[in-house]
């Protein structure tokens, strides 16, 4: 940013040179105040001081906007982000790390996870994993956050979706609250984000983003996220974007290989409460090979057609609610 020269008499403060610009948006230059005694004098005294000089320093028709210190939104930050607060998504109890199934498919992404939890914005930061839908990494960054929040006391976790930070921002923009959302997002210790191909075509959340992005790595703060592509196939993603995504580590998860469906269709049984026969495990495993999803809703499907026929769950029943018979076939 340009310097600045202001004339003004009496106006000067000594504390002046304490005063932060913070960057212009929608033609107004935001300066962050030391203080709330500073911030009164600045908005009854020297609000056309500031805008006279920099209007003459930029050439353009520039308005200021004095702010508070950041240190005083901490304690109003409860209260400003109670409704947006309320909407974040509960994490899952089932989705630990005992409860995932390791394979070669995922085994660099859990193993990454784990790091992180180990040494939070050291290990891996980014850690950027990304992979189709169903195939755990959902499961995986909440289980993340579990750990992290059970080995690291006081630990600030922000976990969301990138759809509900989109409208978390819009929301903050519409109520004039952006810089509540700014300290929300810029000063927690561990970020995480799912689905952040969402960023696609959404150039000013990109913009917000870019900076949160950068604030917290700066402060060595961990930032974890979730894509169904790499970093470079991401449409309509600015380039510093996509490279920052690429600081850290970039892990796929590939599609589960047979031995490694049939430990997760136990595994899921096993959490529900279900005895599945082996010939039904292999059955299903060799049947679905898409994602772990397919296979839970299987399971699911399986369990509900022996309940409502009152029928033993074997191969001959996993069949027909496989294929989406109804009744029992004759012997």
């Amino acid at each position: 940013m340009q310097h600045v020269i202001i004339q003004g008499g009496d106006v000067i403060k000594p504390w002046f040179a304490q005063l932060l610009p913070k960057g212009i948006e929608a033609g107004q230059l935001e300066i962050e105040t030391p203080g709330n005694e500073e911030l009164q004098y600045c908005q009854q005294h020297a609000t056309r001081l500031f805008n006279e000089a920099v209007q003459e320093a930029t050439g353009r028709l520039i308005s200021v906007k004095f702010t508070p210190p950041a240190s005083n939104l901490n304690n109003n930050i409860t209260t400003s982000f109670s409704e947006i607060q309320l909407e974040q998504p509960l994490l899952n109890e089932e989705y630990t790390f005992d409860t995932f199934v390791t394979g070669p498919c995922n085994r660099l992404a859990s193993a990454a996870c784990l790091a992180v939890v180990e040494k939070p914005g050291k290990a891996y930061n980014p850690l950027f994993i990304h992979g189709a839908a169903g195939l755990g990494k959902t499961h995986l960054l909440q289980a993340t956050c579990k750990a992290l929040l059970e080995k690291h006391d006081n630990i600030k976790i922000s976990f969301l979706s990138c759809e509900t930070f989109i409208n978390h921002l819009i929301k903050a923009i519409e109520s004039g609250r952006i810089h509540e959302f700014r300290y929300r997002y810029r000063f927690t210790d561990v970020l995480v984000i799912d689905d952040i191909q969402f960023l696609s075509n959404h150039d000013q959340t990109q913009e917000e983003f870019f900076h949160t992005f950068n604030t917290l790595y700066q402060s060595h703060k961990q930032i974890i996220l979730s894509c169904d592509r790499s970093p470079s196939e991401i449409p309509h993603l600015e380039e510093r974007l996509i490279s920052r995504f690429s600081w850290g580590l970039v892990a796929r998860i590939d599609r589960p290989a047979y031995e490694t469906r049939a430990a997760i269709v136990r595994k899921k049984a096993s959490l529900r409460g279900i005895s599945l026969p082996d010939e039904v495990v292999c059955f299903i495993a060799g049947t679905i090979d898409s994602n772990t999803r397919e296979l839970e809703g299987a399971i699911t499907k399986i369990a509900m057609l022996s309940k409502v026929l009152n029928h033993p769950i074997d191969l001959s029943l996993a069949e027909q609610a496989l294929s989406g018979e109804e009744t029992i076939r004759s012997n």
